[in-house]
């Protein structure tokens, strides 16, 4: 049982109550259910429950350690992608501002893409926390978003049919 609470004390630590919580619910209700058996005087159940524990938590830490590395790929290609997308739509802001495009077109896009920048900012401060989960969840939307504000940037400085005169 010692082993078995040290298994899930080291899933704990590799975050697998976070990234890999069916095994960890798992690990800790055999435990919980050996420490039962244990009450009752049945010792051989109470082995079984607590190598079944073990086994979960060993489990449970290795596919937390795989989860951990694979929504941190995802999170770096996101910023990386919405860090360009960004920097594209700021530059296109720059020319519709240059080219004397109506302020209330821009205001949208440009409150839209400072919004972007403060979540690909509380991205990067969650990163460097090692918190991936909360770093994939402040980029959720973000690309699409950015995307928009630079579409409607475009539209403002796409030629305008002239009027016809009769």
């Amino acid at each position: 049982m010692d082993q078995a609470q040290g298994a899930i004390d080291a899933a704990r630590a590799a975050g697998a109550d976070r990234y890999a919580t069916i095994e960890y619910s798992a690990a800790t209700e055999a435990l919980k259910n050996a420490n039962e058996a244990v009450g009752v005087g049945d010792y051989r159940l109470a082995l079984n429950f607590a190598l079944e524990s073990r086994e979960q938590a060993q489990n449970a830490a290795r596919g937390a350690a795989d989860a951990k590395a694979r929504v941190r790929g995802e999170v770096e290609r996101a910023i990386t992608e919405i860090t360009a997308l960004i920097a594209q739509a700021r530059i296109r802001l720059m020319a519709a501002e240059r080219a004397r495009v109506a302020r209330r077109l821009l205001q949208q896009p440009r409150a839209d893409l400072t919004a972007a920048e403060a979540a690909l900012q509380k991205a990067g401060e969650a990163v460097a926390a090692e918190d991936y989960l909360l770093a994939r969840e402040a980029l959720n939307g973000v690309k699409e978003r950015v995307t928009a504000a630079l579409m409607a940037i475009n539209e403002t400085m796409a030629p305008r049919p002239a009027a016809r005169r009769r």
